[in-house]
């Protein structure tokens, strides 16, 4: 059995309509590879430092599969939505 795929993603929104078309259209591409989202935007503290105004973690049956995911038409054609509209730290993670 292989290990879960994660994506987790820090971001500071700095358009948040622009944002909103990011959510809309990345709906594809995690229904089409099974994304469930185990945390998406709730509250959160800072201890350490600023990490950006919204935090994500999307969870995927394997590390491969997150990394489709990323690499489909479908997620590729929203990603530009999010790349206008935020910046961030985000990174595909293998789970243990």
């Amino acid at each position: 059995m292989s290990k879960k795929g994660y994506w987790m993603a820090m971001v500071d929104v700095r358009d948040p309509e622009v944002y909103k078309q990011y959510i809309e259209a990345n709906a594809a591409a995690f229904a089409k590879y099974g994304a469930k989202f185990p945390m998406r935007a709730g509250r959160h503290a800072n201890p350490e430092g600023p990490t950006g105004n919204r935090h994500v973690l999307v969870e995927f049956e394997s590390y491969d599969r997150a990394i489709e995911c990323y690499e489909s038409p479908e997620y590729r054609a929203a990603l530009k939505y999010r790349l206008a509209a935020s910046t961030g730290h985000f990174v595909i993670v293998e789970g243990a």
